[in-house]
């Protein structure tokens, strides 16, 4: 399966920013919770100042990592430590309100069900670790404790069990459903047959790249790549040769690529490639290492030797276009100008 580490990455970080956003909403929806007790009169009145300093200190550490520039890159460490602080509030907040009896005990749900959804399984571990330490430290100035040991820790069992189904649970399903989106993400961007991207996958990354170009005035190329003799074997030698011929010759383009370049299936015998940071005479070097990397690759099939060739066509930005589908069209235009005149040659294209 073709898969870039650059196309990774992109991904993880687009999944980052919206687990993040929904991190900010739970921190904001703690801190209201927390507010909304303390108004209507839950804490004792000399509780009611320490209370206002943990929501005073805690909404201070939201604003800064969020909003005033504190942290701008979205990381699991971010979210790591979002949730530390968050189960710190929490345990402040259960100190002044009852501690292990307080009714606000169940907002350790509320870091739970974050770390099972953004972090995974072992960070979810840990902070069930620090969360029963937590529980540990609340309930060991109970008077309970010293009465009736026994039941005292059968409670604290009682109480943290459901904590840990939940966790495990939540962790589970997310799991499912990340390994879900995955699939679903593969099979409507990727080609069938040769695992590039098809044309949906490569427009959502190309658009991403072609558009960093334009914003910092960065040179791009993109390469038309056709397989010359597609029909002449799947005439001859039937489709399942012209199939592996097409596999052949994806993979030989794609070995010529970086890892930051894109590659997609353009549809039957063409193939589309957007190479950033690349302007024309790199582009050509490219495209001619391709050429030759599919001439030397001849296909072994049913016994015989098929040989195979591809035309290709540049066009670059910005000298060709200052759009994407304006490049696209003239790499096309060139690509159809290498055929007429002979097939198997690299042509720029020439306005």
């Amino acid at each position: 399966m073709y898969s870039r580490p650059a196309d990774i990455l992109s991904i993880k970080h687009e999944e980052l920013r919206g687990i993040s956003r929904t991190v900010a909403e739970i921190e904001w929806l703690l801190l209201i919770l927390v507010l909304l007790y303390q108004v209507f009169g839950g804490p004792a009145f000399e509780d009611q100042a320490a209370i206002s300093t943990g929501l005073f200190f805690y909404a201070a550490f939201v604003l800064a990592f969020r909003y005033t520039n504190f942290y701008t890159n979205e990381s699991g460490w971010k979210i790591g430590i979002e949730t530390f602080a968050m189960t710190l509030f929490i345990t402040w907040t259960l100190w002044f309100t009852g501690k292990l009896a307080s009714p606000l005990l169940n907002a350790y749900l509320l870091v739970i069900i974050t770390s099972a959804l953004a972090l995974g399984r072992l960070a979810t571990m840990l902070e069930m670790a620090l969360i029963a330490a937590c529980f540990g430290l609340l309930g060991e100035y109970s008077s309970v404790s010293k009465l009736l040991p026994l039941a005292y820790i059968g409670g604290l069992v009682a109480q943290f069990a459901p904590m840990l189904l939940v966790a495990y649970v939540t962790t589970m399903f997310s799991a499912d459903i990340r390994f879900g989106l995955n699939q679903a993400r593969l099979l409507s961007e990727t080609d069938d047959l040769t695992g590039l991207y098809n044309m949906r996958g490569f427009t959502i990354m190309a658009d991403r790249l072609f558009a960093h170009a334009v914003r910092y005035n960065r040179p791009a190329s993109m390469l038309m790549i056709d397989s010359d003799n597609l029909k002449s074997v799947n005439d001859v030698h039937g489709h399942e040769a012209g199939n592996r011929l097409l596999k052949t010759v994806a993979k030989c383009i794609e070995t010529e690529l970086r890892h930051t370049d894109v590659l997609a299936r353009f549809g039957g015998d063409e193939f589309v490639a957007l190479l950033p940071e690349t302007p024309a005479e790199r582009a050509a070097e490219i495209a001619q290492r391709i050429l030759n990397s599919v001439t030397t690759a001849p296909l072994a099939y049913d016994g015989r030797r098929i040989e195979t060739s591809v035309s290709i066509g540049i066009a670059c930005y910005p000298e060709d276009g200052r759009s994407i589908d304006a490049i696209q069209g003239r790499a096309d235009r060139a690509m159809y100008l290498a055929k007429e005149q002979g097939r198997n040659r690299v042509m720029k294209f020439v306005p």
